[in-house]
């Protein structure tokens, strides 16, 4: 069951169509606490991912791109976050298309980050620990390629890091099952239709936000509160 199985959406006023939405849980045991992290937390020292300007760039496939948008962008040092679509073959892709899952491309979101406020580690942090990397192609009821868990790279440094980062979760068991997740250089960034664009801030009564983004969000909330804005 797909996404667009659950809602309409044809456009920026889809509804729900089914109710009853089983959510699968957002934290698993990979909630952990700065002594028990398989990974050394750097969150207090700016992380070099081989940039000379103020800020860096990060992007991640983590699920459904509103979640992933609503969530990043309530991080301090987060500038910019914007929806997109990633590591397909079809040129400038659209919504339609990319949901048929013949695209290959995933949802992504690109986040502008200030290194010096918040490091690439600790978005590294808040993507393990907000969505099941576990999960081949699929997000809870958002099944797909298109939902696949994926790390897209800008440099070798930020490859390195995510790779450690999976290798001592995966040696830590910090999850139920082994990691899925695809660490991949970016090849390009398509941004995706306007109206999904802050589409949670600009929805939070629709069907799907209310159901899912919502308490994915109140969640991250409460887990995450020292690095709100």
């Amino acid at each position: 069951m797909t996404r667009d199985v659950i809602m309409n959406k044809s456009g920026p006023g889809g509804t729900a169509t089914m109710v009853g939405l089983m959510l699968a849980p957002l934290f698993l045991s990979c909630t952990l606490s700065p002594d028990t992290s398989p990974m050394e937390r750097t969150d207090q020292r700016p992380a070099d991912t081989g940039s000379t300007s103020r800020t860096d760039t990060a992007v991640f496939g983590a699920g459904c791109f509103w979640c992933v948008e609503a969530i990043f962008s309530e991080i301090k040092g987060v500038l910019e976050v914007t929806p997109g679509y990633a590591g397909g073959h079809m040129p400038d892709p659209d919504y339609k298309s990319v949901c048929t899952g013949s695209t290959g491309h995933a949802e992504v979101a690109r986040i502008v980050y200030d290194p010096a406020v918040i490091t690439f580690d600790a978005l590294l942090e808040v993507f393990w620990q907000t969505h099941d990397p576990t999960t081949k192609d699929r997000q809870g009821n958002d099944i797909g390629t298109q939902y696949r868990s994926a790390i897209f790279h800008l440099n070798d440094q930020q490859r390195e890091l995510a790779l450690r980062y999976k290798e001592r979760l995966d040696a830590a068991k910090a999850f139920e099952g082994p990691i899925v997740t695809e660490v991949v250089p970016l090849d390009r960034f398509w941004p995706a239709e306007n109206y999904h664009h802050d589409y949670y801030a600009n929805n939070p009564d629709q069907g799907y936000c209310m159901m899912v983004v919502r308490p994915k969000l109140e969640k991250f909330r409460k887990v995450f509160h020292d690095k709100l804005k």
